[in-house]
């Protein structure tokens, strides 16, 4: 038996079919550990709780009877970005570290971001549906009603890695840009080339509303019937987010009103989406299917990253992407890097 046991639930998570964990395990060479699967399930999970050193949370939600059937465990480690599939607070109650992928795939993030807005904008999917269907001579009477990109104003909700990101690629456009985040220093956002708003200001001014708030208590729903009033009846509202920040009865309601033009959105309220959602047949809509993080080097860059994440916690060190960092000083590991900590879900 190995020093360390790293519990894991069997099962798919992304387009992981369970074991196979070759990358994870290359930062845990000669420590002596090992990844063991569990049932997927709360039950199964809680049975093998008490042997596990370390958890790598994949698949499934983790609740709070899950994580206090945790008796000797040093982290929770999480492959993605979202930990909202994890109680957070029932493993701060407990002292356990919780860490995520913050900076692994944001950039992946932040092109998906732009090419919705740019899709959007010039129509793109109901261009593709003209020349298809024999209607040429529709496309250019489309477009001549839309505002050329160059000095229209793109407005952030939460200005956090991606939306970074997104502003720099967006600049050389000519957009103006806002962005509404109470967590984020002024400063931050001038050196992105970005003014400071309140979110009404960004509701109100923008073009373009791209949504990038985390799923958390305080965001759950955070945008609805009112938000979507406020903005211009020319404005596409775009989400790579997540979706339940945004009640989407409510930006149903406002799209099929026009009360705002469109959307792009890679994310949704409840995922997949059911299939008499009217989104789905919105012609001013662009949909994905939550994979704005994707690309050839997903899976290898988050499975290392867990495996380093795993290999700091199992010998003793701090990791270095903690979602609850107040745990830290408590948990017995040691602080050990030469970088503030400013990673996690709100930097």
């Amino acid at each position: 038996m190995a020093k360390y046991t790293i519990l894991t639930p069997a099962g798919a998570s992304f387009t992981t079919a369970g074991g196979g964990y070759d990358y994870e395990m290359e930062a845990l060479e000669g420590m002596d550990a090992e990844i063991v699967e569990c049932p997927a399930t709360e039950e199964g999970f809680i049975a093998a709780a008490p042997k596990a050193d370390a958890v790598y949370a994949k698949g499934m939600k983790f609740t709070k009877p899950m994580i206090d059937a945790l008796s000797k465990c040093k982290a929770i480690v999480l492959g993605t970005v979202g930990v909202d599939y994890v109680d957070v607070a029932a493993a701060t109650a407990k002292g356990i570290p919780v860490t995520n992928c913050p900076d692994t795939f944001i950039e992946e993030v932040a092109d998906h971001a732009m090419m919705l807005l740019l899709a959007t904008h010039r129509r793109c999917i109901e261009q593709d549906r003209m020349v298809r269907e024999g209607r040429w001579m529709e496309g250019r009477p489309q477009l001549l009603q839309v505002p050329r990109l160059m000095g229209l104003t793109l407005g952030f909700i939460s200005f956090g890695r991606v939306a970074r990101m997104v502003a720099k690629r967006a600049r050389p456009f000519g957009l103006h840009m806002l962005a509404y985040d109470p967590f984020v220093q002024e400063l931050v956002m001038s050196d992105y080339g970005v003014q400071p708003a309140t979110l009404s200001e960004v509701l109100q001014q923008s073009d373009f509303v791209s949504m990038h708030a985390p799923d958390t208590a305080l965001t759950r729903r955070m945008l609805t019937d009112k938000h979507f009033r406020q903005m211009k009846k020319t404005a596409i509202f775009i989400n790579t987010g997540r979706g339940p920040t945004v009640d989407e009865a409510a930006l149903i309601r406002a799209l099929e009103s026009k009360t705002i033009a469109g959307a792009g959105l890679d994310v949704f309220e409840i995922e997949p989406p059911k299939p008499d959602n009217p989104l789905l047949k919105m012609p001013h809509v662009i949909l994905s299917p939550h994979n704005a993080s994707a690309s050839a080097r997903f899976d290898p860059a988050r499975k290392r990253r867990v495996g380093q994440e795993l290999a700091l916690v199992l010998s003793g060190r701090w990791p270095m992407s903690c979602v609850n960092p107040t745990v830290l000083p408590g948990s017995g590991l040691r602080r050990w890097q030469p970088y503030a900590m400013d990673r996690g879900p709100n930097s």
